[in-house]
């Protein structure tokens, strides 16, 4: 519990209105997307950089634990209190602040909406395009802080590949700058990219200089149908070592087929697996070409059948069958865990083939779902939590997996992050010495252990 002392200073830097310790708003503030719970002392609403350097200022004079917290969705917990203190949220710091397109820039603060960002910049014919899929609420800060990625992955990267510089207040209340509005530096410690990916746990970030790329001119999308995971993921895998670069590249697996089906009047195909194609280029002609010969790929890859949208209309329902995996999903039973790996290429197939053979040991329901041209899988595991013996059941699942893609070469994560909920497998990733000097930066940065505390293995 803070002292009174510390409730009044905090209002006094961000005002009565802006500081909260109802029982409600702690509890909005406990938990995340998927459930991670940590209870805060008080939150907090700021406004500006100032704000926050004060705020950390006093955090770190009294050692007080300081979350910061946009829109809440990510699902790993970084956003959730481990030891209380303050929750620092700033969606109010929601300026776009400047669009250069001359210099390919621009300027936001960290509690911009992705979706909003891009209504913004379609108009001049530019966009950010990394497209996480859940860009309709998630913020750039959000985004930054996890480095991001998401559906158009395959061609175009994650966050860390459009972030040119920032601002940051760190633990101390220090405002730093880092990186430049230009395209490349080579000047000293690449600091930026430090700060990317990094959950809140070195600096707070308050400004962000991104690159924006043209809009493509022309797109064609497409549907493959197979008859297994294993098949869909050889055609993956040979699509991206072709020479073609499709934008999209989704893998839907026949559980969350079946959930779309019964969910929506998409009306899917009934089949074991769907592959979701987008190829995008400067005219049509190129975008088709491009396709013609991801067809052909899928054919040599025993793909039963190729459909291609003809209409803006059957485009619109392609995308918004994959855009409805996670409601759905959730319809299957009353809880669910979304997981995140990633693989080389070459291994996707042997990902999906190995991890069907452990959900069927453990007799789990699982809706299959990829961002399969960067090798980034995304099973999401239904069960009923109040159900002890199936809780255990997902846990072992859950265990294998990240085991599964460490033993392919691959990650634990390749856009939502460690937070609480990966923190206890770092060291198989990483090895003891990386740990280490991990720790390191976050004691240098952070010596008190006052931010974002509890998360990625960083407090040993």
């Amino acid at each position: 519990m803070l002292d009174e002392k510390i409730k009044e200073e905090l209002m006094n830097i961000v005002g009565p209105e802006n500081f909260t310790e109802a029982k409600i708003d702690m509890i909005s503030y406990s938990y995340d997307a998927m459930g991670s719970k940590g209870n805060p002392d008080c939150a907090i609403w700021v406004t500006t950089a100032e704000q926050i350097s004060k705020v950390m200022e006093l955090a770190n004079r009294e050692e007080i634990p300081v979350t910061p917290r946009a829109a809440g969705t990510g699902i790993a917990g970084m956003t959730v209190p481990s030891y209380g203190g303050i929750v620092m949220d700033v969606m109010r710091m929601n300026r776009i602040l400047d669009i250069n397109i001359e210099d390919r820039v621009c300027v936001v603060e960290p509690g911009v909406v992705y979706a909003d960002l891009q209504k913004v910049l379609a108009p001049m014919g530019f966009t950010l395009p990394t497209e996480p899929g859940s860009s309709v609420a998630s913020t750039i800060g959000g985004n930054v802080g996890t480095n991001a990625g998401g559906l158009k992955g395959a061609k175009y990267g994650s966050t860390k590949d459009y972030v040119l510089g920032l601002k940051v207040v760190l633990p101390d209340g220090r405002l730093m700058k880092t990186g430049t509005r230009t395209m490349k530096t080579s000047s000293g410690y690449n600091l930026t990219q430090l700060f990317v990916g990094s959950e809140g746990t070195l600096g707070i970030i308050t400004e962000i200089i991104l690159k924006v790329v043209p809009l493509p001119q022309a797109a064609t999308t497409g549907l493959g149908l197979f008859n297994s995971l294993e098949e869909a993921g050889n055609a993956v895998c040979q699509t991206m070592s072709s020479g073609v670069v499709p934008s999209v590249m989704e893998v839907m697996g026949r559980y969350l087929i079946q959930a779309i089906n019964e969910n929506t009047d998409l009306n899917l195909p009934d089949v074991d697996t769907m592959l979701l194609v987008e190829t995008e280029a400067y005219t049509q002609p190129d975008a088709d070409a491009q396709m013609e010969k991801i067809i052909e790929i899928f054919k040599q890859n025993n793909a039963s059948q190729v459909n291609l949208a003809k209409t803006p209309q059957e485009r619109a329902d392609l995308w918004a069958a994959r855009k409805s995996t996670y409601p759905v999903s959730a319809r299957l039973n009353n809880s669910i865990l979304v997981e995140d790996v990633t693989v080389p290429m070459s291994k996707l197939a042997q990902l999906f083939r190995e991890f069907g053979e452990i959900i069927d040991k453990y007799e789990l329901k699982v809706a299959m779902c990829a961002h399969a041209g960067d090798g980034n899988f995304h099973p999401l595991i239904t069960f009923d939590a109040r159900d002890e013996e199936m809780v255990e059941k997902v846990e072992k699942a859950n265990d294998e997996l990240f085991k599964l893609a460490l033993s392919l070469g691959g990650t634990l994560t390749g856009e939502h992050g460690i937070g609480i909920v990966k923190a206890k497998y770092m060291t198989l990733e990483h090895g003891e010495i990386a740990m280490d000097v991990m720790r390191m930066i976050k004691h240098a940065f952070d010596p008190l252990n006052i931010l974002n505390p509890g998360k990625m293995d960083l407090d040993s």
